[in-house]
């Protein structure tokens, strides 16, 4: 993979709180990230309510990097 100004791929950021990635069709928003756990929300962005998701740290990294996401804001 080639690593552009413009590129936004997880291999390029760090996952910080706040942050929102666009996977397919949803919105991968990340609440607290601890040492090794990170409280999410995963949903359609036309969702009402959300569940709280949490799952250790390099679970999400590797969903986001298999799932190709980018990231919309930090």
């Amino acid at each position: 993979m080639r690593k552009t100004k413009t590129s936004s791929r997880v291999s390029l950021q760090p996952l910080e709180t706040g942050q929102l990635w666009r996977v397919a069709e949803m919105n991968l928003r990340v609440g607290l990230v601890g040492k090794t756990l990170v409280h999410y929300k995963l949903a359609k962005p036309t969702a009402v309510r959300i569940p709280n998701s949490v799952s250790g740290k390099t679970a999400v990294e590797k969903y986001l990097k298999k799932n190709k996401a980018i990231l919309i804001k930090e």
